[in-house]
């Protein structure tokens, strides 16, 4: 379905909203229960009625079909005509799944998958039919179209009938409109030939309304009509085309011959759980709301940087005023200037950055949903706990840590959580606690992903890393160290294979995404009692605090986060070991010395180690030193993508081009790490006997 220019552009503030809605659908499904408040079931209700309308406003028909069948149930939930089952909330939490695949599907102008939403629909159908007669879907609340801002209040109901949204051979149609009609510029012509791309239509008017014509109002509508519509037709499709008449229209819809469910989709309906309270629901986790391709930004924000623009503006006057030479009377005057100037672009900077973070309850607000399907598909009770959603955090960190929070999280309850019976014989209650924390520390952001399950049974893992070959049987391992193995590519304890986990993927990627960010993980677990593992990030990607060190003539730089300290080179601490790197004892430790120079092919001033300074870097839990000549200022830096620019290169990050105009690149401390410890075949870190 393809949207000329402008509707286009109209249509991503829908997309958008239909996103928010589907998550307040979500949220409010989640929380529901028997003993729902009515309030929550307004609010899903109210979400569910918006996309319905918002669909048929831009011409979506088939989601606008699709969610008048999930409006009904509502509507009867809300108004106490069904009650709250385990079962529909099940089908409800399937249908939002289903309109999100039904929105990505009409964005990206790709077909939808419709043999879905048909069984999706008989099994709407199936619950409005349980106890209350034939299945129906009653007719839904109708409105004046936009630029109204209130939706009328509903008309009478069709009147019940054996239609399905399965096909029929025909129906009968009574359209008795309120005289204002054209008033609210409604034109019934257009519903008749709407009615006419669905099937064979018959119209009779109507004329006992019609007043004489010297009495007669040219805008007012006078007529009904009884329509014959022929063909293929469900009910939905009908709804949809007199969606937007007044509500207090007369219109009824009746099947003229009993509609025939397809064989094929009775067998599919068959073959979908019923969704008992032990049963699991078929779904996957949806999308995180955040759009890839927009930012929603504060007002407040936005006035902040005209404000910071308009001061510079008022800057660059006073400034230009010395374009023709400067007295020396005038330099105080220029130095007070620049200051301002300095600041103002300061300010401007922190206001930028400031557009750019969002709150990580953008990436929380998937757990809910995923919590809610896992632990019913493992038989597990889960309570899920989350802190900090109003945490910022720069909006490309945020994209990118999504995945690795969704490893975590399946992770704590795959191999983490134990079932109630076992948790029950541990002397524990039988609901787990899943918690995710975030806050801020340090001019960092801190994920926590905490449970209080089995923790790491650290025999079993060291078991299973020797028998796979992944560390040495005369390894001496701390109990951090053997922790840390989970991270280990090929790694993993499952007994069996299933589609949570045990395929050894996963917890490696996790930390490599996390090292790409320019962050930490860590973990720690205590057998019996639960585990923690906490990550560390920088608030942005965009910018970095840089330590600027000098080898040779060439300029490198080096994040804050990754620097643990920086030691004059004391030569008897130093060893040199044949074929491997030098060694340098500090403390309880060796720590392989990396040589920039050698890395970076780049002439030193002196090759005699003894000269230079060791900046000692950390990543992955590993530590070595890095051999420099001198150390430079700290910075901020602009970080500049080689990849985009130029090409990816080993053991850079990034370039940012400092005050003189000259470049500098800046060092990928994990993969320098990496790279080094391959090429010397001896670990970073060795302690010292």
């Amino acid at each position: 379905m393809s949207l000329d220019l402008d509707m286009a552009e109209i249509a991503k503030v829908f997309f958008q909203e239909c996103r928010e809605g589907l998550d307040v659908m979500e949220a409010g499904l989640l929380s529901l229960d028997a003993s729902a408040d009515l309030e929550n079931i307004n609010t899903i209700f109210r979400a569910a009625h918006s996309i319905k309308g918002g669909a048929a406003t831009f011409g979506f028909a088939p989601v606008a079909q699709f969610t008048h069948g999930v409006e009904t149930l509502l509507d009867e939930m809300r108004n106490a005509a069904r009650p709250v089952t385990d079962d529909a909330i099940q089908v409800l939490l399937k249908s939002c799944d289903c309109l999100r695949e039904m929105m990505q599907a009409i964005e990206a102008e790709k077909p939808l998958d419709q043999t879905k939403t048909d069984v999706l629909n008989l099994e709407l159908n199936r619950i409005l039919a349980d106890d209350s007669g034939p299945a129906r879907f009653a007719q839904p609340e109708l409105a004046v179209p936009p630029p109204a801002a209130t939706p009328a209040a509903a008309p009478p109901a069709a009147p019940p009938s054996t239609a399905t949204p399965s096909a029929v051979a025909g129906w009968t149609i009574r359209f008795e409109p309120v005289p204002d009609l054209l008033r609210l510029r409604n034109e019934p012509t257009r519903m008749f030939a709407e009615l006419q791309r669905l099937g064979e239509l018959r119209a009779q008017a109507d004329l006992s309304r019609l007043p004489a014509l010297e009495e007669m109002d040219p805008e007012a509508c006078y007529l009904s009509w009884t329509l014959e519509l022929d063909g293929d037709i469900t009910q939905p499709q009908l709804n949809d085309i007199f969606d937007w008449v007044d509500a207090r229209c007369k219109l009824e819809f009746t099947p003229r011959a009993t509609p025939v469910v397809p064989a094929a989709l009775v067998e599919a309906a068959a073959a979908l759980p019923p969704a008992p309270k032990a049963g699991p629901p078929n779904t996957s986790p949806p999308k995180p709301s955040a759009d890839a391709g927009s930012i929603r930004v504060a007002t407040e924000k936005l006035d902040a940087i005209i404000n910071l623009v308009g001061e510079l503006l008022i800057t660059q006057s006073m400034l230009s005023g010395f374009a023709d030479g400067i007295k020396p009377t005038e330099l105080g005057r220029l130095r007070q200037g620049l200051s301002q100037l300095s600041r103002n672009t300061r300010e401007l900077q922190e206001s930028v950055m400031q557009i750019r973070m969002l709150p990580i309850g953008f990436a929380f607000n998937r757990f809910p949903r995923l919590v809610h399907d896992l632990s019913r598909k493992l038989g597990k009770k889960v309570e899920l706990k989350l802190q900090g959603e109003s945490t910022e955090l720069d909006k490309t960190v945020l994209e990118k840590i999504g995945d690795p929070l969704v490893h975590l999280v399946r992770n704590a309850l795959d191999h983490g959580l134990e079932t109630p019976e076992r948790r029950v014989a541990a002397g524990k209650g039988d609901t787990g606690t899943l918690e995710l924390r975030a806050f801020h520390e340090s001019g960092n952001i801190i994920i926590e992903v905490r449970d209080d399950g089995a923790g790491l049974n650290k025999t079993r893992i060291l078991q299973k890393a020797l028998d796979r070959g992944l560390v040495a049987s005369s390894q001496e391992l701390s109990d951090e160290q053997i922790d840390n193995l989970i991270f280990m590519p090929g790694f993993s304890t499952a007994e069996q294979i299933s589609d949570v986990s045990g395929r050894g993927v996963g917890m490696d990627v996790v930390r490599r995404n996390i090292n790409d960010l320019g962050g930490h993980v860590q973990i720690n677990s205590k057998e019996g009692i639960g585990s923690t593992i906490r990550i560390r990030l920088p608030l942005t990607l965009a910018i970095l605090d840089g330590q600027l060190v000098r080898v040779g003539k060439e300029v490198f730089i080096i994040s804050l986060l990754a620097i643990l300290e920086t030691i004059q080179i004391d030569p008897k601490r130093v060893n040199k070991l044949a074929g491997l790197t030098s060694l340098y004892h500090l403390r309880d430790e060796y720590l392989p010395v990396v040589r920039l120079s050698d890395q970076f092919g780049v002439e030193p001033d002196n090759r005699d180690s003894e000269d230079g300074l060791l900046v000692i870097v950390e990543a992955d839990g590993k530590r070595v030193g890095l051999l420099v000549d001198d150390l430079l200022a700290q910075q901020q830096v602009v970080i500049k993508s080689l990849e985009t620019n130029y090409n990816a290169v080993s053991d850079i990050a990034g370039a940012t081009i400092l005050g003189d105009g000259t470049v500098a690149l800046i060092i990928d401390v994990p993969d320098l790490i990496r790279s080094s410890t391959e090429r010397n075949g001896r670990p970073a870190t060795a302690h010292a006997a």
